[in-house]
């Protein structure tokens, strides 16, 4: 039994689940490396050139917050495919995802002391409160999910009616001088104190973030009930019908809403719909990339995000921590230095490279070096971290044959 007690095997991934990881972090990275653009400065009063302002808008409508709702639901998904996974085997699958969502808290801390944005904090929590769903039916669970959509413009409208005196970590002189110090230390401090007040105790993070981060997750548990992503091929009309509603639905309800925040209609203090627009884009992307992937398309493109998504934890870290030797003051400073379209096109760049140092790399090694630090710390067992030769694989297979 204890043997038998191992992750997924690797034919048994879903590859589109992996694709849309890969493509999800590459808005997760352009998202972060942008922030870097206004550490030191009021956001609302930056001025950006016409080349920016594009590159922005581009940013606004295609990654920001699309990225990681998607990952959440992708979250979901994996959620239920490892609880199946472990229930199995005969193990107790609470125990197991409870210890396995305190390794991530802890990578969680570790990726916080580099970047004061960390998300893996929000997945290890809500982790957490899923477990309460694993043996609900499908009807429960959607349910569930459609609920929380349905009230979440009214709890965002609420909750921004909130006051809150937090300190501004990334504006304020007393702040930055740790994020500006040259001392690790200081830098390790500007980030965790970033991620505590912007995050941890801002009720629009902690609980409206949180609460449509939650509801994605559901929305991807769902997924794996009915086993989405193994049966797109049935799914194609519906895939169709997604784009097009979502697309119209984006540009009409999305023109609203801009006129109304614009405006400062009224309605938006009691119902403030912009998580709704949100969600419904990344449906649109989402469900166009399961679409080209049926139809067999962007085969080459897919192939390289595909081995992205399969070291996503490995990819996002090590983008958090080279932003900290680019940006802060142990590394390059530059800071807030330069046009708003470099730090986007640096994000774009570096996503790049990692597509092909992880092709490369899954050609040698059978995980993420941090995927296989988290597997074996959760399965409390070593797994093998280096891929056999072709030759003997070869070698043993004929010696089967034999047999």
């Amino acid at each position: 039994m204890t043997n038998s007690f191992q992750p997924v095997q690797e034919n048994k991934r879903t590859a589109i689940v992996d694709i849309l990881r890969g493509w999800a972090l590459l808005g997760v990275v352009i998202g972060n490396y942008v922030d870097y653009r206004y550490v030191g400065l009021e956001s609302a009063v930056l001025k950006k050139g016409p080349f920016s302002e594009v590159i922005a808008a581009i940013n606004q409508y295609f990654f920001a917050a699309k990225s990681w709702t998607l990952l959440s639901v992708l979250f979901g998904y994996g959620f239920a495919v490892l609880i199946n996974n472990v229930a199995s085997k005969g193990k107790n699958p609470v125990l197991f995802f409870c210890w396995r969502m305190v390794i991530l808290f802890i990578l969680a801390f570790i990726n916080s002391a580099f970047w004061f944005g960390d998300i893996l904090k929000d997945y290890a929590f809500l982790g957490l409160f899923l477990l309460l769903f694993y043996k609900s039916s499908k009807k429960t669970i959607l349910i569930t999910c459609a609920i929380l959509f349905l009230t979440i413009p009214f709890l965002t409208a609420y909750i921004n009616s909130i006051k809150q005196n937090l300190p501004d970590v990334q504006s304020n002189a007393g702040y930055l001088k740790l994020f500006y110090s040259g001392n690790w230390l200081d830098l390790f401090q500007f980030n965790l104190l970033g991620t505590y007040y912007s995050e941890m105790i801002n009720l629009v993070y902690a609980v409206t973030v949180h609460v449509v981060m939650f509801a994605c997750m559901l929305l991807g548990f769902y997924a794996q009930k009915i086993n989405f992503f193994n049966r797109l091929p049935e799914f194609k009309k519906l895939l169709k019908r997604t784009i097009i509603t979502t697309f119209i639905i984006a540009l009409v309800f999305g023109f609203l809403l801009i006129t109304a925040i614009n405006y400062k209609v009224p309605f938006l203090k009691y119902f403030h719909p912009i998580f709704w627009l949100i969600i419904n884009t990344m449906l649109f992307i989402a469900s166009g990339i399961c679409l080209l992937y049926t139809n067999g398309k962007l085969k080459t493109i897919f192939s390289y995000f595909n081995v992205s998504g399969k070291m996503t934890l490995t990819n996002y870290m090590v983008q958090n921590i080279l932003a900290t030797f680019i940006f802060s003051g142990i590394g390059l400073k530059i800071h807030n230095t330069l046009p708003y379209w470099f730090y986007f096109f640096l994000a774009v760049a570096l996503f790049i490279v990692q597509l092909f140092i992880s092709k490369w790399w899954l050609s040698r090694y059978n995980y993420g070096p941090v995927e296989w630090l988290w597997r074996v710390a959760s399965y409390r067992q070593l797994f093998p971290f280096k891929k056999q030769k072709q030759n003997t694989i070869i070698s043993e297979t004929n010696t089967e044959v034999v047999k």
